[in-house]
């Protein structure tokens, strides 16, 4: 495995040793993964342009309401009745006044779901720990498989496709709109699942449209398949439908207000 380094290396390598492991320049990047699908970069390709910055509004008070049709996910008690753990069994991530923090093990809806509108808030650490893939990471899951990434990205730069709201391995935000870290943040996605035959063919990909802390940063994209690290799942089957899923990263996030929109029954009644 060939990792690609920040331009800081090259000054490590001039000036020498005595430098301690936490001195060293953050990885940023890998330079042997496969190719994406378009041929322009490999996956978490550290030579990809960084999304420009931009400031979004400042974060709310409080939780915005959901709307009467949503189904609430998260509110403002301690109640995970909607959850379960990747396995099945209770939830053993800890909620206290309507907030949820990060545990052991993937957290996964119940339900499953198909096409859907989302709206998570989520926040990072105040206190700094770590850099590039390693502060403040945790995931959004989609239908189980789909990921947008959740990441301390500010002044912390990674590769572009794991940054802060990427579609983890294949698509880096249009721009980067995070808030500092402490400070609560939103995903609003509109997500269609994908589509396939009934011999087990993709006849349309998965798409999602997401919004980060209000500003459009992926618009009707498609995904490539389900993601991974390093690598592009192929569709099959059993991507087409699936729980809304939270990563355990071993990094503590905070999660609090979602809410879920099934867009599946809206579809049919309009075609």
């Amino acid at each position: 495995m060939r990792l690609t380094l920040c331009a800081a290396a090259v000054s490590v390598a001039v000036l020498g040793g005595g430098l301690t492991a936490r001195d060293q320049p953050p990885v940023l990047g890998y330079d042997d993964t496969p190719m994406q699908p378009d041929g322009r970069w490999h996956i978490h390709d550290a030579r990809r342009p960084q999304p420009p910055i931009v400031t979004p509004a400042p974060a709310p008070a409080a939780p915005a309401p959901a709307p009467s049709d949503a189904i609430v996910l998260l509110g403002a008690h301690e109640d995970l009745s909607a959850w379960q753990m990747i396995d099945g069994s209770p939830p053993t991530w800890k909620m206290a006044n309507g907030v949820l923090q990060t545990g052991k093990g993937f957290l996964r809806t119940k339900a499953e779901f198909t096409d859907i509108q989302l709206h998570v808030e989520f926040a990072t650490p105040s206190d700094v720990k770590g850099d590039s893939q390693g502060r403040g990471n945790s995931g959004v899951f989609l239908a189980g498989a789909f990921e947008i990434q959740v990441l301390d990205s500010y002044h912390n730069p990674t590769y572009p496709d794991g940054q802060a709201a990427a579609m983890y391995g294949q698509h880096p935000p249009l721009v980067n709109a995070s808030r500092p870290p402490g400070e609560w943040q939103t995903y609003d996605i509109v997500f269609t699942a994908p589509r396939l035959t009934p011999a087990g063919a993709l006849d349309h990909p998965a798409v999602a449209t997401v919004f980060h802390n209000g500003v459009l940063v992926h618009h009707a994209t498609p995904f490539w398949g389900p993601t991974q690290h390093k690598k592009i799942d192929p569709y099959t089957p059993a991507s087409a439908k699936g729980p809304l899923s939270l990563q355990d990263h071993g990094n503590p996030v905070r999660y609090r207000n979602i809410w879920i929109r099934k867009l599946d029954a809206m579809s049919r009644v309009e075609g």
